[in-house]
């Protein structure tokens, strides 16, 4: 079952569902987690969403004042990496068991509104 989500297709709800193929795969989306990098200047993933995006920024507002001031000091500690041309000091990495989706569930929710919002503005009413 392929699922389809604004980037396109993905796999991910079938692998989730499937312990043994979960177990396998497990290992190699950490190894390319790693390899992209973005643990290494700090990010957590949501970090990297792209901010541009109108229910990007609708959930950005419903972030909490700690899960806010968190993500702003992880964009400038990364910007400072970035200007250096350096990554942290390993012990400063971001922990996988630390990158959680924090604010994935919070577009999800921004999505599912819009959703809502377009059913009931496209509602035809007709009389009796």
């Amino acid at each position: 079952m392929v699922l389809s989500g604004p980037l396109g297709p993905s796999l991910a709800p079938a692998i989730l569902k499937t312990r043994g193929l979960y177990r396998w795969m497990k290992p190699i989306a950490d190894w390319y987690a790693n390899l992209a990098g973005y643990r290494k200047v700090g990010y957590k993933y949501d970090d990297l969403l792209v901010e541009e995006r109108e229910d990007v920024q609708r959930a950005l507002t419903r972030l909490t004042p700690r899960e806010a001031y968190d993500r702003q000091f992880r964009l400038k500690q990364a910007s400072h990496c970035s200007v250096l041309h350096d990554v942290l000091p390993k012990e400063k990495w971001t922990k996988p068991e630390e990158d959680v989706r924090y604010l994935k569930p919070h577009v999800e929710n921004v999505e599912k509104e819009a959703l809502e919002r377009r059913a009931w503005d496209n509602m035809v009413l007709s009389k009796k």
